[in-house]
């Protein structure tokens, strides 16, 4: 054993109160920082079983500072007294909903497809456009998030006028998938280089095609990363507002504009807003509870080879 292994493992043993202490350290901060990114939701969920004095005197604890109530759900027509009588609102909110989940998803599933094949071809053969070669397409594709949607909003809405597009569901999928293509690419990317090379010229060599060695041998490899950058870009593609504010006015509104739109000439219904985030946020919520094992190694493939 060499003197600097020595050296460490007396240290080791002479200090248990500082390792101790250093631990404590450590989880107090993930502590710490856990309670910051899930106080926002806590706030939220509250807020829905608040009443306008509740929210007002800034109370925190349910059945403490104050007594829960479902007037935010009931303003929605989705408390338990009101669930099963007609609501115009509940109406509005499953339509918003599902435009929200058709245009998420639906973007979402273009975008995996064609940014996997996007990426696949990125890794596996080279390019060169004049003195474009893969570092720069790929460099490319990532620079498009640069780009403000503000300055997309005066062309986009003048060509969805034109091809009649405005407040439709395929507008909306189409610019969604504009807008989570690049991240997408790059991740299917990482996703491909973590796979060897080998596996594919030995599938090639018993007779598969390209497309057969792509989807019977990369393809379930490489599904653990599907899977996150799909989870990403529905995300994204959820959360989305501005487009959404702009480009529709009544049939494909979503979720988020529905949200904004919780206002009137008395203030901001804070009760209403709080429970329409909480039935946002839910579905995305189970979603990543659900697949949770795809995402963490969807995520930190290709961090080690």
């Amino acid at each position: 054993m060499s003197v600097q292994t020595t050296d460490y493992v007396a240290s080791e043993i002479r200090s248990p109160a500082s390792f101790l202490a250093s631990r404590v350290f450590i989880y107090g901060a993930l502590a710490c920082w856990g309670f910051i990114c899930l106080f926002p939701i806590y706030w939220t969920i509250t807020t829905s079983f608040k009443t306008a004095v509740d929210v007002t005197q800034g109370h925190l604890i349910p059945f403490v500072d104050f007594q829960p109530d479902w007037k935010g759900w009931r303003s929605l027509g989705l408390s338990p007294d009101s669930i099963l009588q007609t609501s115009t609102v509940r109406d509005e909110f499953l339509k918003r909903f599902m435009n929200s989940v058709i245009t998420s998803v639906g973007a979402s599933s273009l975008a995996i497809i064609i940014g996997s094949l996007a990426a696949y071809g990125l890794t596996r053969y080279r390019y060169h456009f004049a003195w474009f070669k893969n570092e720069d397409i790929s460099f490319f594709f990532l620079s498009q998030l640069i780009l403000p949607p503000v300055v997309l909003a005066l062309p986009f809405l003048v060509l969805y006028r034109e091809v009649g597009l405005l407040d439709t569901r395929v507008g909306l999928i189409l610019l969604y998938t504009l807008m989570v293509l690049p991240i997408v690419i790059w991740i299917m990317r990482d996703q491909f280089n973590s796979i060897p090379v080998e596996l594919e010229e030995a599938a090639l060599v018993d007779g598969l095609s390209i497309w057969g060695a792509f989807f019977r041998i990369v393809m379930p490899i490489a599904l653990p990363g599907m899977v996150a950058a799909f989870i990403l870009a529905m995300v994204l593609c959820w959360n989305e507002y501005f487009f959404a504010a702009l480009l529709t006015s009544t049939d494909a509104k979503t979720i988020p504009v529905m949200v904004a739109s919780q206002t009137g000439s008395q203030g901001i219904n804070w009760w209403s807003m709080a429970a329409l985030a909480t039935a946002a946020i839910a579905p995305l919520a189970i979603i990543g509870i659900a697949l949770e094992r795809y995402l963490i190694m969807g995520m930190t493939a290709g961090a080690v080879k």
